[in-house]
């Protein structure tokens, strides 16, 4: 088997990047989650909600990195399927999105006051980072990303980093949209704010629905594979 050349190390390397970028940005979805953290987050000030956004970002980024280098093996060793994953995943994004459909300003799923006292890094992780930000879709396209590594030491390399630096990509605009966010909704007003975070609870609470249905549907084709197409 021939060694590649360089160009077609760069050629894998880009197409590799992209290929993470644009599989995790859309699912993700930073810009649409702007509203949510805002709102999640209305009691910080905004250096406060800034230092939260860089965790977020931070958090997110890690738990992209773990999910496909390692996800894989973890499912595997408590014998879970990505299926369950998202069938548990998107009923916890249900609940959130309930509750701030329900009252966007007082979300149910966090206190207030504790977020407004304590570092953010002790509350950035659940729920700003996972599942909102970073939830079971986003997860399954990591694992599926990591499920099949390159076969030699170089190849593998390369498309570590190209991994690496597309997720980097993804923490870099969560971190923006997410530390800009009241930037963003300024431009509406704060009843078009109030629209936006019900608008986006609501779609919210389809991708959990979604995510669910499709754990669920998964779950019932490997056990009735005749049944179920």
């Amino acid at each position: 088997m021939r060694s590649l050349t360089v160009l077609e190390y760069l050629r894998h390397f880009t197409g590799t990047v992209l290929l993470a970028v644009g599989a995790l940005l859309p699912i993700v979805n930073p810009l649409g989650g702007a509203p949510i953290y805002l709102a999640m987050t209305s009691d910080l000030k905004p250096e406060r909600r800034g230092a939260m956004a860089k965790a977020v970002a931070l958090n997110s980024f890690l738990l992209l990195i773990a999910s496909t280098f390692v996800g894989a093996y973890v499912l595997d060793f408590f014998g879970l399927s990505i299926p369950a994953v998202q069938v548990a995943g998107g009923i916890v994004v249900c609940g959130i999105a309930w509750a701030l459909l329900n009252n966007p300003n007082s979300p149910a799923t966090m206190s207030r006051t504790t977020l407004a006292e304590n570092e953010a890094g002790q509350d950035a992780f659940y729920p700003l980072t996972m599942p909102l930000t970073v939830g079971p879709g986003s997860i399954s396209v990591a694992l599926t990303l990591g499920a099949n590594p390159e076969q030699g030491m170089r190849p593998l390399v390369v498309t570590t980093l190209a991994h690496l630096l597309g997720m980097l990509f993804v923490a870099v605009s969560i971190y923006l949209c997410y530390r800009y966010a009241d930037r963003i909704l300024e431009k509406v007003g704060s009843t078009g704010t109030a629209v936006v975070v019900r608008l986006s609870a609501f779609i919210l609470l389809c991708i959990g629905v979604q995510i669910s249905w499709n754990g669920i549907h998964a779950l019932l084709a490997s056990a009735f594979p005749a049944a179920i197409p």
